[in-house]
Parts: C-alpha cells; sequence; structure tokens
C-alpha cells in the first residue's frame, strides 16, 4: 500500500500518493472562485495534493466561460477562501496556472481581452460558450512585448496565490494545447523569432516563465504539467523530435529546481488509444531520469493496486482525475475497499452544485 503512505514534496508533507487530477469544471462566477468551489475542494481534501482547475493569470487567458482567474483582488480573496477550507481538512492544495491562448472564442473573453497565442493560427474545432458551440478565434500572433507582459501575469498571479491567498504552490500548464503548450508545439507555433524553429527555441517561453515564475516564489512551489505525444486542442502528436523536445525541457527544468513535473498519460479521450504504448512510457522514464525529481503520472487509476503500479514503474506520485469528480471521498473509499461512483458527464460542467459538492460520501 505504498500509493497511501507520505511523500515529502518541497516543503510541505502529502498524506498519501494520491493528486487529484485538475479538472475544468465551470463554476465560478464572473471568474471568481466562489462559496460552492471551496466546498468541493474541501470535500476532496483527503487527497495526498489538490491540483485545482486552470485558473487564468490574465484576462487574456480566459477562453471558457465561467472559469477561475488569479489576477483581481476578488478572486484572490475567492482563493485564499478555497485554501482555508482545505487546510482545515489537513489538505494541501496547488493552483493551475492557465492561459488557454488560442483555445478561446471571443464571447467567451471579457471586454478588452485579446485571443492571443505564438503564431495568428486558429485552432481547429469549436468551443463552448454561454450561448452553444462556437468557433475557436483567430488569435494575434504574441509581440515580445506581448510575451514579457504574459510571463508577468504569470509571476504576478503566482505571487499572490501563494503570499496572499495562502496557496501551498502553483502548477504551471504547459499540456493540453494550451498556451504554454502551444509554444513548445510546431502545429501552433510557427514562428522565426527565438521563441520558434528549433527545440531550445519552441521551449523558451516555457522555460522563462518557469524561472520567473521560480525566482519570485521559490522552485520548491513551481510543479509543471506537460503532454507529450498530446493531440487536445488541435496540436500534432508525432512531429519530428518529440522526445528530444520533452527531454530538453526536462533538463532545463531540472536546473531550475521545480518541484515536480506532472506528465500526461494519452487515454481515448484526449484522441489517443494507446495509453499505455511502449513509446509513451519510455519517454516518461526518460523524463523521469533527465528530471532527477518529483514527477506525477497516471494510467486509469482507480484501486490501491493501480496507483502501487504507477509508482512501481519508477514514479512518484499517482494522479487521479474522473473519478475523483463522483468520489469526494475517493482515499476513503480505497482504502476500505468501497465501490466508486460513477460520474455523470452530463454535470462535468455547469453552474450549480449538481454533479459538483452533491456526491455522498461512504
Amino acid at each position: 500500500m505504498s500509493s497511501l503512505t507520505t511523500f515529502q514534496l518541497g516543503d510541505i508533507q502529502l498524506k498519501n500518493k494520491i493528486v487529484m487530477a485538475p479538472m475544468t469544471r465551470t463554476r465560478a462566477t464572473n471568474y471568481i472562485p466562489n462559496k460552492l468551489i471551496a466546498e468541493y475542494y474541501e470535500q476532496r481534501a483527503s487527497a495526498g495534493l489538490i491540483i485545482t482547475e486552470g485558473t487564468s493569470p490574465s484576462a487574456n487567458g480566459l477562453g471558457y466561460p465561467r472559469i477561475p482567474g488569479a489576477y483581481s483582488d476578488e478572486q484572490i480573496q475567492g482563493w485564499k477562501d478555497v485554501a482555508d477550507a482545505v487546510h482545515a481538512k489537513g489538505g494541501k492544495i496547488f493552483v493551475q496556472v492557465m492561459h488557454t491562448g488560442r483555445v478561446s472564442a471571443q464571447i467567451n473573453m471579457p471586454e478588452g481581452a485579446t485571443i492571443m497565442a505564438p503564431s495568428a493560427i486558429q485552432a481547429a474545432g469549436q468551443i463552448f460558450s454561454e450561448r452553444g458551440m462556437e468557433d475557436h478565434g483567430m488569435p494575434k500572433e504574441m509581440t515580445n512585448d506581448d510575451i514579457l507582459k504574459t510571463q508577468d501575469e504569470y509571476v504576478y498571479a503566482s505571487e499572490r496565490l501563494i503570499n496572499e491567498a495562502g496557496i501551498d504552490g502553483v502548477e504551471l500548464h504547459a499540456a493540453n494545447g494550451y498556451l504554454l503548450d502551444q509554444f513548445i508545439n510546431p502545429k501552433s507555433n510557427q514562428r522565426t523569432d527565438e521563441y520558434g524553429g528549433s527545440v531550445e527555441n519552441r521551449n523558451r517561453f516555457v522555460i522563462e516563465t518557469a524561472q520567473k515564475v521560480a525566482n519570485k516564489v521559490g522552485a520548491n512551489k513551481v510543479g509543471i504539467r506537460i503532454s507529450p505525444f498530446g493531440v487536445y486542442n488541435d496540436l500534432q502528436s508525432d512531429y519530428d523530435g518529440v522526445e528530444e523536445t520533452f527531454i530538453a525541457l526536462a533538463k532545463e527544468l531540472k536546473n531550475i529546481g521545480l518541484v515536480y513535473m506532472h506528465i500526461v498519460v494519452q487515454e481515448d479521450s484526449f484522441g489517443v488509444t494507446d495509453a499505455r504504448t511502449d513509446r509513451q512510457l519510455s519517454l516518461r522514464k526518460m523524463i523521469k531520469n533527465t528530471f532527477e525529481g518529483t514527477v506525477i503520472t497516471g494510467g486509469n487509476v482507480s484501486t490501491i493496486a493501480t496507483a502501487d503500479a504507477v509508482l512501481n514503474e519508477g514514479f512518484d506520485l499517482a494522479y487521479v482525475g474522473r473519478p475523483y469528480i463522483s468520489n469526494p471521498d475517493f482515499i476513503e473509499r480505497l482504502k476500505n475497499n468501497v465501490e466508486l461512483q460513477t460520474p455523470n458527464p452530463e454535470t462535468f460542467f455547469g453552474t450549480d452544485a449538481v454533479g459538483f459538492t452533491d456526491y455522498a460520501f461512504s
């Protein structure tokens, strides 16, 4: 039962090695985390670590309706209420800082906000809005000034979340086709300056952002999430040099001293069916060996045995996604061998408590 033993993550001790994965739930009010969101995370505080839903450092990163931000006084107060609720239950919590970049539609954005990305390339497909599905908007190609300003927004949000709201740390969302990932991937990044082209250049925005955030709040309070081979949000999965790209990134992040790397396992829900292919597992292990620090990963974890299997592959912490939606007492159910409740996809996104805070405890 090694997955249920404690783990030292930077300066904090986790009571187990199960991580609640970040999941967008669209319950914020005017981009502010509310009492319902505080209750939701409080219910799940028995996880070793909670990583929250994606939270924007900027009005420009609010690509979805009803997602929270972390750039206004009201938002920071909302996150303080969340942190206080989780800590009162003995839990630990990181906020995932997510700028959506080109994964957006103008109707979802606050007045005056701009859709921006490394290149002016519109993402294929559609995104949901309050009035239904909408085509993704055409992004503005970021200037060097835009890049510097956006990096400053990551720093400012992270500093306020940790120093004012009392959040334990932040996770930079460089996965699943959002802004940081858009710089890494050659399908969305066709720049010809120092932020595009080579592996070093495509990784530059992520590395600079991570370094600046770490300099401000301490590297032991900063993690990052990546998704090698990801196709979600119109990215190219198997481009030339994908392994080289992420190994180079891991090397740089090791030098910065980030507290963890969080690697998404590509599964059916993200358009990839080979969740346990040798190539995916091989790259995850190469990243672990290169980074030499804590690595979180997963793969359909729903029992102690499946969590332990992740750890037995050489990784440190196992993430759990959708089972946490419908099982606030996931850890207790594992310990007592109680059957898990099945989540209702119809209420993954919404505006109220239904399918959010009303799942039964065992």
